[in-house]
């Protein structure tokens, strides 16, 4: 019982510092490992050694998936390509289906970009497409949200999934099979059903708004001064597209078991299909194709990557920082502990992986240090009792999604972007990511039950 105490208390403490004392993420997370350490009893001179394997283990090629996608993403962006995306699909789909169109371009584009990235991007572009057909801005925005958070939480290689398939040993190929599975009804039922829903209950939030909410900054683009919608799609869709090449040539030559010591094409297939391959050759193409191709000199491109790489380093420090934290759990006995209390308990290991996320969510606020998180608390149930890695990482991505509030930055970057006071956030944007949450939660039980 006293491990559960001490992670308690801990995480009690690491809410304290983020959020009563405002101390930096990363910073408070280290601090809280060290003291949780000595909490559950750990050889003082073992913790160092304990962060340093958490901090390597969770970045290792993480670093090159997360720092070469911000890259991808930012020459898309600064090319105009994410523009172009957006406007062909909504001119094709045509005013009376702008929702699916918006749904459709927010899941393309948030394959590529983090979600605060996407959001910034599309919400201006979303905004004048809502002010042109005179519907209210949260008719449109809802479903832009529900697409870039599904994708955040189910879609390597999002930070999140990838982060915790990783941990868990899960193929990240079939957690981006199966969670483009998941993510569609997700998106669906938080998206376009549930907007109808909050308007109900919120009918002051869904008027007909003629100015924008300050949110810095808008570039505005000539449509034929843009990438092409196929090249702009490529773009941003190419590690992907690599990743679902190798999980379909898999499950059609291998059984969807992974090809141990491929030669060959095998291996050919295998090395284009590993996530940091593939991001170093959709970056090279990107440099390319948003950059050389467009008329950009080097000094131009090299200006898109320096401004993503910046727009990551505290991210990739608080991930660093919840792989210590971790680590720590792990190597303490949490774990374990969670193990010995589980091992006779009828919950299913999946609703209990999403729980545990749940709980860290609401508790940390970030989804990625709560899909961590959780990931490290249920690792040793993986073997025990015979779990899907994969059906584990996307129920830990469900859970990790549930009940945003006032602790998590996506909060106030929805209130901000959507003109809405604190109320209004809660009723819709907390409700809509837990929706999500609970919905993934099931498509992910009936998979279980298939796969």
């Amino acid at each position: 019982m006293m491990p559960f105490v001490v992670l308690i208390l801990g995480i009690m403490l690491l809410l304290f510092l983020i959020i009563k004392l405002k101390l930096n993420t990363f910073v408070s997370l280290i601090v809280v490992a060290i003291l949780v350490a000595l909490g559950l009893g750990m050889n003082p001179a073992s913790i160092a050694n304990s962060i340093k394997l958490g901090i390597g283990n969770t970045l290792g090629e993480l670093a090159v998936v997360f720092g070469f996608g911000a890259m991808i993403g930012r020459l898309v962006s600064d090319a105009g390509g994410s523009y172009r995306i957006a406007q062909t699909l909504i001119r094709r789909f045509g005013k009376k289906r702008l929702q699916l169109a918006i749904v459709v371009a927010s899941f393309i584009i948030g394959m590529s970009l983090f979600f605060e990235v996407g959001l910034v991007l599309l919400t201006p572009i979303v905004f004048a497409v809502a002010l042109e057909a005179d519907v209210p801005f949260l008719y449109l925005g809802i479903p832009m949200a529900a697409a870039l958070s599904a994708t955040q939480g189910f879609l390597p290689p999002q930070p999140a999934p990838t982060a915790v398939a990783t941990a868990l040993g899960a193929n990240i190929g079939q957690v981006l099979l199966f969670g483009i599975i998941v993510a569609i009804p997700c998106v669906i039922v938080a998206g376009p059903l549930w907007t109808k829903v909050v308007r109900k209950f919120f009918p002051d939030a869904f008027v007909v708004k003629k100015s924008l909410p300050a949110f810095g900054e808008v570039k505005e683009y000539d449509l034929k001064d843009t990438p092409s919608f196929g090249l702009s799609a490529l773009t941003s869709l190419l590690p992907a597209i690599f990743m679902a090449l190798n999980t379909i040539y898999q499950l059609t030559v291998n059984g969807g078991k992974e090809i141990k010591n491929p030669h060959g094409f095998d291996a050919v297939i295998s090395m284009l299909g590993n996530p940091m391959i593939a991001m170093v050759i959709a970056l090279l193409f990107a440099i390319w194709s948003m950059g050389f191709h467009r008329g950009r000199d080097m000094k131009q491109i090299s200006a898109s990557i320096s401004e993503a790489v910046k727009s990551i380093a505290m991210l990739l420090l608080v991930i660093a920082g919840g792989g210590a934290f971790k680590q720590v759990l792990i190597d303490g006995g949490v774990g374990n502990a969670v193990k010995d209390m589980m091992m006779h308990s009828n919950l299913s290991p999946i609703l209990l992986g999403w729980l545990v996320a749940v709980i860290l969510r609401v508790s940390l606020g970030s989804a990625t240090v709560a899909g961590m998180t959780a990931a490290g608390l249920v690792m040793p149930l993986m073997s025990s009792l015979n779990v899907n890695p994969v059906m584990m990482a996307l129920a830990i991505g469900a859970g990790s999604l549930a009940a945003s509030h006032v602790n998590d930055a996506g909060f106030w970057m929805f209130k901000e972007y959507f003109d809405l006071d604190v109320k209004q956030t809660l009723g819709i944007w907390t409700s809509l990511e837990t929706v999500i949450s609970v919905t993934g939660l099931i498509v992910v039980l009936l998979l279980n039950l298939v796969v």
